[in-house]
């Protein structure tokens, strides 16, 4: 199948403007995304979603692909659907523009899911939960099934531990990882479904799926940590990691 990779890049978010642009070891945030995600095996062409002059600009000097959208989408999977139904590839990868430090083997491990299983409509990823993360709000974490099928997202600690130490050498407190994968006919499905009851509680989409009863694959990646940048104060952390990572090649 043919895959597609949109970076949806907004300039207002309310927590953090300009966050696409912020510089990150001397890029911007945005570039380090889209040279990772460019690395990924299985992705065929990588595009960038924004309805921002001065992202568009950014973007095209380091030689990215971009598409402007509507300006009113009120979600980043809206500006998404709408380049996606411009184009014709059978799969669509959305690729949040705050995780710099996505790899393209984790990429390809969501897209390799959702192409052996034709029963699922979408697919994400998640990793063992740092226990700083995991009672982080900003820090997603999920519950999986026996087969790697999410039941549930949560800003939440979840599994919660009724023992208050949370030794319980059975539970495995997952992190999500802000990337999805879509067959292109379900994501231009999804975003006309309205807004479900725990989406609204969580702030979070992907519970629109799981309420409407479709399945979401949750593969877990070992070897690699999600830092996603949620706040100005990731920023160094992101860096420090970056750093550390050319000192061991």
């Amino acid at each position: 199948m043919s895959v597609l990779a949109i970076l949806p890049a907004r300039y207002g978010s309310t927590r953090f403007p300009g966050k696409p642009l912020t510089p990150i070891a001397g890029k911007p945030m945005i570039q380090h995304v889209w040279e990772r995600t460019r690395l990924a095996k299985h992705v065929d062409a990588v595009m960038i979603a924004t309805d921002d002059e001065r992202i568009r600009t950014a973007c095209e000097a380091f030689g990215a692909e971009v598409e402007m959208t509507a300006t009113n989408h009120p979600t980043g999977t809206d500006r998404l659907a709408e380049v996606a139904a411009r184009h014709d590839f059978e799969v669509i990868v959305n690729v949040q523009g705050d995780e710099p430090l996505i790899e393209g083997f984790v990429i390809d491990t969501a897209v390799e899911a959702l192409l052996r299983d034709d029963s699922a409509a979408m697919s994400t990823i998640v990793h063992r939960a740092d226990p700083a993360a995991f009672d982080d709000p900003n820090r997603v974490k999920v519950v999986v099934d026996a087969h790697g099928t999410a039941l549930y997202f949560s800003r939440a600690p979840i599994p919660y531990s009724r023992e208050s130490s949370g030794e319980d050498s059975d539970l495995r407190p997952l992190q999500h990882v802000g990337l999805y994968v879509y067959r292109r006919d379900f994501l231009l499905e999804f975003v006309r479904l309205p807004r479900s009851p725990a989406e609204k509680a969580e702030e979070l989409e992907q519970l629109r799926a799981l309420e409407n009863g479709y399945r979401i694959l949750a593969p877990e990646v070992e070897g690699w940590t999600s830092i996603p940048v949620d706040v100005p104060e990731d920023v160094p952390i992101v860096e420090a990691a970056l750093a550390k990572a050319v000192q061991g090649k």
